[in-house]
């Protein structure tokens, strides 16, 4: 193999999804620039990236979070479960704690803000190819405080202790009917309420109100604390 060919074998291959073509032609310019970087493609929404992602097998995808028609956490889950050696780093302008939680969910290994410098998102770009997860410290603080919360949440009260009997104390949740586990467990996988809707044939009020009554049973004050509950008892 000629030297030249060799360099480019072993550059990281990035591709970037999003729907604002200053920021892709922008970012493309700035980390394509990067001798250990090639930018294989350049995707305008979520299917253009699941599209080209499945044909030219980046190492890592740069994803939009809001695009048009599929958005960047479900272009992330159809990658991440048909390409799982693909890293992927969200960059966006949300951090709203929903937004975080679907995106972490759907299987990506970073969050960044787009107010990020250069520095941190190629640094972030490296460190995901390498097997790191990254967090702006907005998102990690926001992360950290749910998990926090939940873990203080879920200690079980000093009245709570085993009676001498050895009989476990009671759960303080109420039971979930099996339509309510079937919607929890649809949220801990970062679905929205819309993609509920559909792929449990309900309207999508009636899944608000399923998701609001799920909250009253298992005390959670948030839908993130609500899907992390979830998650970890998956």
């Amino acid at each position: 193999m000629p030297p030249e060919d060799r360099a480019t074998a072993s550059k990281l291959r990035l591709l970037i999804a999003d729907d604002q073509p200053l920021i892709r032609r922008a970012l493309s310019m700035t980390l394509g620039a990067e001798p250990d970087i090639e930018v294989v493609g350049l995707a305008a929404n979520g299917q253009e990236a699941i599209d080209l992602a499945l044909r030219l097998q980046p190492q890592v995808v740069i994803m939009d979070q809001q695009m048009p028609g599929v958005s960047g956490a479900e272009a992330t889950r159809e990658i991440t479960t048909r390409l799982p050696d693909v890293r992927i780093v969200i960059l966006t302008t949300f951090d709203d704690d929903e937004l975080v939680f679907e995106a972490i969910r759907s299987g990506a290994h970073a969050y960044l803000l787009k107010d990020a410098t250069e520095d941190i998102v190629l640094e972030t770009v490296r460190a995901v190819h390498q097997g790191e997860s990254r967090l702006s410290p907005t998102i990690a603080r926001k992360v950290l405080a749910q998990l926090r919360a939940l873990s203080e949440r879920e200690e079980p009260p000093p009245e709570a202790a085993p009676s001498p009997a050895g009989q476990p104390p009671a759960v303080p949740e109420e039971a979930l009917t099996e339509k309510e586990h079937r919607v929890l467990d649809l949220l801990a996988q970062g679905m929205t309420n819309k993609q509920i809707s559909a792929a449990v044939f309900l309207a999508e009020g009636t899944v608000k109100n399923y998701v609001s009554r799920i909250m009253e049973k298992l005390h959670a004050h948030t839908r993130t604390e609500l899907a992390l509950r979830a998650a970890r008892k998956r």
